[in-house]
């Protein structure tokens, strides 16, 4: 399958472009899917739901299954994460996975740069980035810059540089 990424700090606006980059995929028909990256604790659950009750009672994986959607949940308990490869054989085949995350992968990625953060380009050490996408104009970078908020232009390079369009 073709996976490509898009990193970059604590808002920069990661999430909002890979919204903006699934809606116009899937609008040119493409099958896109998508794997998130989560530095913190989150749950997908509810307390005091069915599936929450099974899972808390110490069952290892709840399917919650609907006519509209299906949910694995898996619980790790002291099993370490799974590696980003273990990740990807779980997903099915589709046009393209976007990886919101995963900075130290080796896929191709994009970066999202806002000036607000203050942080330093992540480009300058790590040569898997081949494209930035930013609020302000960035000089000296030996790759194509976009403006962020040019979904068009930025899924056309993604789509052109994976063999798409």
């Amino acid at each position: 399958m073709k996976i490509f990424g898009i990193v970059g700090w604590k808002n920069s606006g990661k999430t909002g472009l890979m919204e903006r980059l699934v809606s116009d995929m899937t609008a040119r028909g493409l099958k896109v899917s998508t794997i998130k990256h989560a530095h913190h604790s989150f749950d997908v659950d509810h307390v005091g739901r069915d599936s929450y009750r099974h899972r808390f009672a110490g069952a290892s994986e709840v399917m919650l299954a609907s006519n509209k959607r299906w949910a694995l949940m898996h619980e790790l308990r002291s099993e370490l994460e799974p590696t980003f490869n273990e990740l990807l054989a779980k997903m099915l085949p589709v046009d393209l996975i976007l990886v919101e995350g995963f900075k130290k992968e080796t896929h191709a990625k994009l970066e999202c740069y806002r000036e607000e953060v203050c942080d330093p380009l992540l480009i300058n050490s790590d040569d898997t980035i081949c494209v930035l996408a930013s609020d302000i104009q960035i000089q000296d970078i030996n790759v194509p810059v976009f403006d962020l908020n040019d979904t068009l232009s930025i899924s056309d390079f993604i789509l052109k540089h994976q063999g798409l369009l």
